[in-house]
């Protein structure tokens, strides 16, 4: 089986100011705000959902592709993709665009000001499902709007299985949008608090979203993760990690194990701890393609980590 991954790639610019925004920034004066701060430590990540996905599946060896729309500055990334046998021959490069990246600026007490450039990843739409690259599962990430909007239903009119996972662009889509995603997914990830945001959007309860699909998943963070399927619900516990030193891209890992799972054909209570798994790994890592392991090594954290092998 191969998986067609469709959602963003992109620079996250990452910098850290030795201060605190709160003395820099007067409350009386936020109607007029104009600092500057000095960040003399910065690094660039390699990141999108689409990339931190199909990343994770290669890792535990899994066969997948990101499909995106990048800038022409996208060389870079496209090399340690190649480097990490990621195949990128469904990005598609849009000339005149930078690709999306973030600004991450970080203060000594953790707050963040952040900026998202989308760039190419708005020109997603253009972009179309492939229907002769042998893609027996797609996963609909964050991506541009249109983009999602149309990759659903072209995997829809292939037949192909879809996990979808709205993540942060959730709140762009009305009722019959959302609805429209339920009824052409047969999986769907969420977290905790997209959960009740799909609640609210659709206007109806998490189980009778869950009775629309094959399983509805939904990470709690430290408190695990639970899968709704079948009428019944399963608890994942959450694997130990190693340390924690940045989320960021953990649920992208944790989305990676969901489609090695399916794609392996483990049943559920194997899939969501290979899932759990992979977010814990990643979490100790600063960055989200920044941990490394084999094969062998994951097999044993698996058995430490849940008493049984995999």
């Amino acid at each position: 089986m191969t998986a067609l991954i469709c959602g963003s790639l992109a620079y996250d610019t990452v910098m850290v100011f030795p201060g605190r925004f709160r003395e820099h920034i007067l409350p009386d004066s936020i109607h007029m705000l104009n600092v500057s701060f000095l960040v003399p430590s910065m690094k660039r990540n390699f990141g999108g959902c689409s990339g931190n996905i199909a990343y994770n599946l290669r890792l535990v060896g899994g066969k997948g592709a990101p499909m995106a729309t990048v800038g022409t500055d996208f060389g870079v990334y496209a090399r340690w993709l190649a480097d990490c046998d990621v195949r990128t021959d469904h990005v598609l490069t849009i000339d005149g665009e930078f690709t999306a990246q973030a600004f991450i600026t970080t203060d000594l007490d953790d707050n963040q000001i952040n900026a998202f450039h989308p760039g190419a990843m708005d020109h997603s739409h253009r972009n179309p499902v492939p229907l002769d690259a042998g893609v027996t599962l797609g996963v609909i990430a964050p991506d541009g709007r249109e983009g999602m909007l149309v990759h659903s239903m072209q995997f829809a009119a292939a037949g192909i299985a879809v996990l979808f996972d709205p993540g942060q662009q959730l709140p762009r889509f009305d009722r019959e949008e959302l609805r429209g995603f339920i009824e052409r997914s047969r999986w769907i990830a969420v977290n905790d608090y997209e959960a009740q945001l799909l609640r609210d959007r659709t206007g109806e309860d998490v189980a009778t979203i869950a009775r629309r699909v094959e399983a509805l998943i939904v990470t709690r963070g430290a408190q695990g993760s639970v899968i709704m399927t079948g009428g019944r619900e399963i608890a994942i516990p959450a694997a130990r990690t190693e340390a924690v030193v940045d989320p960021t891209g953990c649920g992208d890992a944790y989305r990676a194990g969901l489609v090695y799972g399916l794609m392996s054909g483990y049943d559920w209570e194997t899939t969501g701890r290979i899932a759990s798994l992979l977010g814990a790994i990643k979490i100790a890592h600063a960055g989200t393609q920044n941990h490394r392991f084999t094969a062998g090594e994951f097999a044993d954290r698996f058995r430490a980590a849940f008493g049984r092998a995999i």
